[in-house]
């Protein structure tokens, strides 16, 4: 079965640090361009990083550049997000994502909440 599982969220004061973890099972994971995107209460959910199978490209969202780094573990099939210089405005679920041919797949997300 196909799942997506983050973790490592929780509640961190501005300017800390998180690192975001996606297990990821079930597909051939090193073929695959692995995405991670967030959602804020009320927001729609938007692309925050994307990472190629061979961690050659990796590309961001403005309002992460700089902050916000993807990379991942091709041999455990792990998926990562780490986050520096947070923000009260980086709150949001975040989830890990993967474009299959039976479609775009979701895991369940984790929770990230910045606030002091």
């Amino acid at each position: 079965q196909v799942h997506l599982v983050e973790s490592g969220g929780g509640l961190v004061q501005p300017g800390g640090s998180l690192r975001l973890s996606c297990a990821a099972s079930g597909f051939t994971f090193n073929t695959n361009v692995m995405r991670w995107y967030r959602q804020a209460p009320g927001k729609e959910r938007e692309f925050v990083a994307q990472i190629d199978s061979f961690q050659s490209a990796m590309y961001y969202a403005d309002s992460v550049k700089g902050r916000f780094f993807i990379s991942r573990e091709n041999a455990k099939n792990m998926v990562y997000l780490q986050m520096i210089e947070l923000k009260p405005e980086d709150t949001a679920m975040y989830y890990c994502s993967v474009n299959l041919p039976r479609g775009r797949l979701w895991g369940l997300g984790t929770q990230v909440t910045v606030s002091s």
